[in-house]
């Protein structure tokens, strides 16, 4: 079988890969779960995780190849590594955000932390545009409303490069 995607993420969990990989399965389309390999009694002195919990889950998340593992408390995420959401419209943008920052929280000019701690960037198509648009003036006036937003809202900024 060809490799169809050579890189792909694996999130580190303590121990909640399998709920976090439910979620985020429901949140996307053309998402589904893969495979589930559970812990057995082996190894239980080293990994101390009951016999049964979900060890790691393959899944995709819109067509693309993910790996989620209970690997214990000793790594947690940060926004140093974050999964970038493009978005076609404002219907998208408010979707994906409204679902992963219940129970996270709202970080400013398109991020957030899932209720996983997992960061992601849920920005429109054409987020670059909007960063540097070819009039300096517009895209100052661009660049300071994002910087204001928690949840970019594109017709904001539609509207700044109208009235410029």
């Amino acid at each position: 079988m060809p490799i169809t995607q050579r890189i792909s993420n694996c999130l580190w969990f303590d121990r909640q890969a399998e709920e976090a990989v439910r979620f985020y399965t429901s949140v996307f389309m053309n998402s589904e779960i893969l495979s589930i390999e559970r812990y057995g009694k082996e190894g239980f002195e080293h990994h101390q995780m009951p016999e049964g919990t979900a060890m790691s889950v393959s899944f995709t998340l819109d067509r693309q190849n993910f790996l989620a593992l209970n690997g214990g408390p000793e790594f947690t995420f940060n926004e140093a590594i974050s999964m970038v959401i493009t978005c076609e419209n404002q219907t998208e943008i408010d979707h994906f955000w409204n679902s992963l920052t219940e129970g996270g929280q709202e970080r400013m000019c398109g991020w957030l932390s899932d209720r996983y701690g997992v960061s992601w960037q849920v920005v429109p198509h054409n987020f670059k545009h909007y960063l540097s648009h070819p009039n300096p003036e517009i895209a100052s006036k661009m660049r300071q409303s994002l910087f204001s937003m928690k949840k970019i809202d594109i017709n904001i900024l539609d509207e700044i490069g109208k009235n410029a």
